[in-house]
């Protein structure tokens, strides 16, 4: 998966935003305001933040090596994933739809009504 695909991925999704909050390079992907996936186009290697559940995200570290702790975020909480590994699109899309789903079920119940209505 290319950056282009991965952005029209993400932005495919319900009540998604593209953002540059912190800087002109660093492009981050939020739903409904929450932050799921953060990448920096200024970087040789296309790596994507996203959010991950704990116990998943120690399996996945010590199964794939395209996947480490977040970088400069929680290490519990967050994964750094290689996206020019050896992981497969499905895979790659699976990792995003988790993150995704994670931060829509940490949102208020009044903005998870709003995005069921999106």
């Amino acid at each position: 998966m290319n950056i282009e695909e991965f952005q029209t991925y993400c932005l495919s999704k319900k009540g998604v935003e593209e953002t540059f909050p912190f800087d002109e390079v660093t492009l981050v992907f939020k739903v409904m305001g929450k932050i799921f996936a953060i990448t920096g186009l200024d970087r040789e290697e296309f790596l994507v933040a996203l959010k991950c559940d704990p116990e998943w995200a120690l399996e996945l570290r010590e199964q794939y090596p395209e996947v480490q702790p977040g970088y400069h975020l929680s290490k519990k909480h967050w994964n750094t994933v290689d996206f020019e590994g050896s992981l497969g699109d499905a895979m790659l899309r699976q990792l995003i739809d988790h993150s995704y789903d994670l931060v829509v079920k940490s949102l208020t119940k009044k903005l998870q009504a709003e995005l069921a209505t999106l």
